[in-house]
């Protein structure tokens, strides 16, 4: 059996830190560790380790990690690929919990195997590996810089976890340019075995942590990932930065990490889904995190803009739309407030509109009257640069608002708009740790960040009780008779099931498809359309054969017999005409499903994430119109109802022009059996019913066409 691992606490807050590979010869990344660790002021005893023994920087040097003779929870290891293995060995002798690998050449110039014999080395002994191919690590609990990064971190409350090491150091220097503070950066680069979930373990429950923000290139372990930050915005905010959107980026973050980018499209609907920000770009993420850092949590959503530009307001309002930011719309309590310190050729609608002639103190009354009133959740201060304006003064009083607001718990964003001395006065004030922006929209997207999350955790407080909303709410599938239709597609190699096969799996997880009958001759397929009832649909049955329509193998609304007897044999002359030696196992005659709203619902298990279901507009132009929505599973009634608000389709089930609306509860149950059906069975690997009709409610809905994959043998072209 295999040692414990260690406690994660100890790599964030080590009774000792060894350097193996420590080196006297100042170039040298070795030199360069022990030189921060000794900078930064380490609050543990610092052990070089080289087996030339000696001093470097004043410290003795160990020649053997084995060879110290005290606790050292953390290893920087800072030697060639060929001797890690060897150091790892020597560290385990010394007891070492983490080993944090700066040494490169593993994943990602293609050694995979070098990777998983060190992994596998270390989980023997009892030790967990950051890295490899990183860095080092900080921790400003311990004052901690264990790396070869830059030297001058400065310490605060943001945490940053970050898959690329150039990008790491980037954040650093960002970071102290914003005047933002970290509690920790972690890179965690090739992600060989410690990765972003292990490290939320530590800082969800670290107080020094107020935000987290994560630089991701592609996601490995993604149901660990999602439970990790699921369980981590309940009470803080994590802002994800992703790249590979595009194809291209894609495969260069596989090729730089040896990790797979995934779908985006699925990567946003999760990150949605477990509460997390996702940032188009650092300078937003970074942003983000500046206002976030000790934002009082809002009240409420409504918020006021206060500019002396017209022109700046109405920008203010079209940034707070697109940011989801309610405006207050209270017109009669709006004039109350800000008659007296409004002008008359102003505006007291919001935005607020002091004018031109507004000062300092102008402002100061109006947002003292704003802060004042408890329908006022949030405010946008603009200031525009004008002569009125005392530039001297101005970064106290707003110094003073800031003070005022944070203490009343309401949230303030400040943006202004100038030249020079706006700049100067920008600077004076972020270095006294207001939020303070030169541009409306990243205000806007600032506090629309903050609503969003508080948003998240309101409903995580306040969430249903288990009956209104539960992963398991009379949902159940028959697993036996799941198994027996998965048998015919397994034992003849197939990856995929058969239209008849697809029927028996539907109503083993309690779906209704359309009433079926398959026909041997023509004179069988005229007695199942009387028995089923007109009108039908006929449709080719052949394992040869994946998409029917497209070798003419489908005949749809047939009202009679002398339309199915031409059907029939359509259908049998166009099929063997385009595929030749094609074997016909019949013709099914289906139940002409009566209209209603299409929509198309599925599951498959993604290579990041595993099990997700998918849900959108259906029909035949599905792939063109893209209007879908994807969540992880286990998924429940509520999150199922939320993934169908996110698109167009739902004001269509809503029902529209005189309509009655659809029964929408009929589409969160067919999600929540999918997610049974690909979350208990790993043999399904993707499951798509389009169209699922759905009718008036109560009436349910009916999958019309379903198309299973298997894991198996590929299907034929």
């Amino acid at each position: 059996m295999s040692p414990a691992s260690p406690d994660i606490r100890f790599l964030f807050e080590p009774r000792g830190v060894a350097v193996v590979g420590a080196s006297p010869d100042p170039g040298k990344i070795g030199h360069r560790i022990v030189g921060n660790l000794q900078a930064m002021g380490a609050r543990c005893p610092i052990y070089p380790v080289n087996p030339k023994g000696g001093e470097i920087l004043g410290l003795p040097v160990a020649r053997t990690a084995a060879e110290i003779g005290a606790a050292v929870d953390v290893a920087v290891i800072a030697v060639p690929v060929g001797r890690v293995l060897d150091a790892a060995a020597d560290c385990a002798r010394a007891g070492v919990g983490f080993l944090v690998v700066v040494t490169s050449g593993y994943a990602e110039t293609g050694n995979l195997e070098g990777e998983r014999q060190l992994v596998a080395f270390a989980r023997a002994h009892g030790m967990r590996v950051l890295g490899p191919n990183i860095f080092g690590l900080f921790s400003a609990k311990a004052s901690l810089n264990a790396g070869f990064g830059p030297r001058e971190i400065r310490p605060g409350n943001v945490a940053i976890i970050t898959q690329s090491g150039a990008m790491g150091g980037a954040m650093i220097g960002m970071t102290a340019a914003e005047g933002i503070g970290l509690s920790a950066i972690i890179p965690v680069g090739n992600k060989a075995d410690l990765d972003e979930a292990d490290l939320l373990e530590y800082l969800r429950d670290d107080p020094a942590t107020e935000i987290v923000l994560i630089y991701i290139e592609g996601v490995k372990q993604g149901q660990r990932l999602v439970r990790a930050l699921e369980a981590t915005t309940r009470v803080k905010p994590v802002i994800v930065i992703k790249s590979g959107r595009s194809r291209r980026g894609a495969m260069a973050a596989a090729s730089h990490t040896g990790s797979l980018a995934g779908a985006d499209e699925v990567f946003d609907d999760i990150m949605r889904q477990v509460g997390v920000l996702r940032a188009e770009h650092l300078q937003e993420a970074l942003a983000w995190c500046g206002f976030l850092t000790g934002a009082p949590r809002p009240a409420g959503d409504r918020t006021l803009i206060v500019t002396n530009g017209g022109g700046a307001g109405v920008a203010a309002a079209d940034a707070c739309e697109k940011y989801g930011i309610p405006l207050q719309d209270d017109f009669e309590m709006l004039s109350r407030v800000f008659a007296e310190v409004t002008p008359d050729i102003g505006s007291t609608k919001n935005p607020v509109d002091l004018t031109g002639q507004a000062t300092a103190a102008h402002y100061t009354d109006a947002l003292r009257r704003a802060l004042g009133e408890p329908a006022i959740h949030a405010v946008i201060a603009i200031y525009c640069e004008t002569a009125l304006l005392a530039f001297d003064d101005l970064p106290d009083a707003i110094q003073r608002l800031a003070r005022a607001y944070r203490a009343a718990g309401r949230p303030v964003a400040f943006c202004l708009l100038g030249g020079t001395r706006v700049t100067e006065c920008i600077a004076r004030l972020r270095a006294a740790g207001v939020a303070v922006f030169n541009e409306v929209y990243t205000a806007a997207a600032c506090l629309g960040a903050l609503n969003a999350w508080d948003r998240h955790r309101r409903a995580a407080e306040t969430a249903p009780a288990p009956a209104e909303c539960d992963e398991d709410r009379a949902v159940s599938i028959d697993f036996a008779a799941v198994r027996a239709a998965l048998g015919p597609a397994r034992a003849d190699g197939r990856r995929f099931l058969l239209a008849r096969e697809g029927q028996a799996l539907l109503r083993a997880i309690g779906m209704r498809p359309p009433r079926s009958l398959v026909a041997g001759t023509l004179e069988e397929a005229v007695a199942a359309a009387a028995t089923i009832g007109y009108p039908v649909v006929l449709k080719i049955v052949s394992k040869q054969v994946v998409h029917k329509s497209d070798v003419g193998g489908v005949a749809l609304d047939l009202e009679n017999r002398d339309e199915v007897i031409a059907a029939y044999q359509a259908i049998l002359q166009s099929c063997r005409q385009r595929v030749p030696g094609l074997r016909i196992g019949g013709v099914e005659v289906t139940e002409m499903v009566r209209g209603g709203t299409e929509v198309i619902v599925g599951a498959r298990r993604d290579p990041a994430f595993g099990p997700i279901v998918m849900f959108g507009l259906g029909g035949i132009y599905v792939e063109v119109l893209a209007d879908v929505a994807f969540r992880a599973v286990p998924l429940s009634q509520c999150e199922a109802l939320s993934m169908i608000k996110e698109t167009r389709a739902h004001r269509l089930l809503l029902g529209v022009r005189g309509e009655e609306r659809r029964d929408i509860d009929a589409v969160t149950d067919a999600l929540q059996r999918l997610a049974v059906l690909v979350g208990t069975n790993d043999e399904v690997t993707d499951v798509e019913i389009n169209p699922l009709v759905v009718y008036p409610a109560p009436e349910g809905a009916t999958a019309v066409d379903i198309r299973v994959a298997i894991r198996g043998e590929s299907p034929p072209g």
